[in-house]
């Protein structure tokens, strides 16, 4: 499947975290045929638990009854039409009743869709140019033109964005100040692996205050799995503008902008339009979606579970005295496991490795624990069993310099840094 994808399409897939940039060939499952709950069969038939998740887009889990109730419903009515459908309010409305920051809401069908969008919008809200960054925001020219992947993106739009190190304030700092009433946006992902220290976040939305800039979290992985609100709730820092994506429909694609009222109307004049932006089908999976967060324990499932995992994974790293080795990070919801460079190999190595060994055993994950509501105790005890052997596996490897003869395929190599 993989050769005959390769052919027809640049990687073999339509994403850079789904391609053998980041799934070694040849130990790798490549195309996934179906999914049911949290867990997954490939084209050949091999079933995995998933702790991937569609890049933390399935919050729920895979066809969801309710979702796919609300879809084939929905899909009886029709799924676009020649003006907007009531959904679109139902859904805007809900988002607003969620999240502390939404006033008004657009809607786009991915995440670079919205943070393109907002940053437009805080472009013309302001009269400024120049953004400052932190953290991944899309594959659009503003913000991919400032890392590595800029092949295509013009040099006059490259000069407009500008990345500050997360936890910095003084470098952020020093950004406004290089920049004088220039910065349009402040653009930051709340949180990823790294914890905020106890004045981050405030200190940045203080920083942005003095400076006229516009406040933007990103939240297409935090928001509606941090918190009904996202990690604006949770963190109980409130932004002038926040985005959405991924699990807030459960899957399918939709995303938002939203922020206060004064901002969100200027979106009357900023030509942020597309065809399929009130498409249907998505907004019935996102209405289904949050009013089933609002209604069941799912965001607590996803913690209580999910801090299983960490806790059990740190025990595993103690238990193979792996500690130079591995770690772990981020919150019990969407945690990390860590893979450090040796003396011997590097990070990349080892987790080229790590993923060849769990994939044998039937787990999927790039190293993350995107957590789902249909994470079960039995797929969390065959993850900690899996990681029990496999971390015995580099443990052997990096005492006995035997990667050479452990790893069947090529090691990977990072698509580019972000932090």
């Amino acid at each position: 499947m993989l050769e005959r994808a390769l052919k027809s399409i640049p990687l073999g897939s339509q994403t850079f975290s789904k391609s053998i940039t980041a799934y070694p060939e040849g130990v790798s499952p490549h195309f996934i045929k179906k999914g049911e709950g949290s867990h997954v069969w490939d084209v050949d038939g091999n079933e995995y638990i998933d702790f991937v998740n569609a890049l933390a887009s399935i919050t729920l889990g895979y066809n969801d009854p309710d979702v796919t109730e609300a879809v084939k419903a929905q899909l009886e009515e029709g799924t676009i039409f020649s003006l907007p459908h009531e959904i679109e309010i139902k859904v805007a409305e809900k988002i607003i009743d969620m999240v502390p920051c939404a006033e008004m809401v657009r809607f786009g069908k991915n995440g670079s869709d919205a943070t393109a969008g907002a940053i437009r919008l805080a472009r013309a809200y302001t009269e400024r140019d120049h953004v400052a960054v932190c953290g991944y925001h899309g594959w659009q020219d503003w913000y991919i033109g400032s890392t590595s992947r800029n092949l295509g993106v013009p040099s006059l739009v490259r000069g407009l964005t500008h990345s500050f190190p997360y936890n910095d304030l003084d470098s952020l700092w020093q950004l406004l100040n290089k920049y004088p009433d220039q910065i349009a946006a402040v653009i930051i992902e709340p949180m990823n692996s790294t914890e905020p220290n106890s004045e981050f976040l405030e200190g940045v939305k203080e920083l942005t205050i003095k400076n006229g800039s516009i406040l933007i979290f990103d939240e297409t992985i935090t928001g509606f799995r941090y918190a009904n609100g996202g990690a604006q709730e949770y963190f109980g820092v409130i932004p002038d503008i926040a985005i959405f994506g991924k699990g807030m429909a459960n899957g399918y694609p939709v995303s938002a902008v939203t922020g206060r009222a004064e901002i969100m109307k200027l979106m009357e004049e900023v030509f942020f339009s597309f065809t399929f932006g009130g498409e249907t089908l998505s907004l019935a999976a996102a209405l289904t979606t949050m009013t089933k967060l609002q209604q069941e324990p799912v965001v607590k499932t996803l913690w209580g579970q999910g801090r299983k995992i960490k806790k059990g994974v740190n025990s595993l790293i103690i238990k193979h005295d792996l500690e130079n080795v591995l770690s772990t990070t981020g919150k019990d919801c969407w945690s990390f496991l860590i893979i450090k460079n040796t003396d011997i190999y590097s990070q990349w190595e080892l987790k080229t490795l790590f993923l060849q060994e769990v994939f044998a055993r039937g787990v999927l994950t790039l190293g993350t624990h995107n957590m789902s509501y249909a994470h079960s105790d039995e797929d969390i005890s065959k993850l900690l069993r899996v990681y029990d052997e496999v971390f015995g596996v580099i443990k052997d490897v990096v005492e006995k310099k035997s990667l050479d003869k452990r790893l069947q395929t090529k090691p990977l190599v990072p698509l580019f840094k972000i932090r």
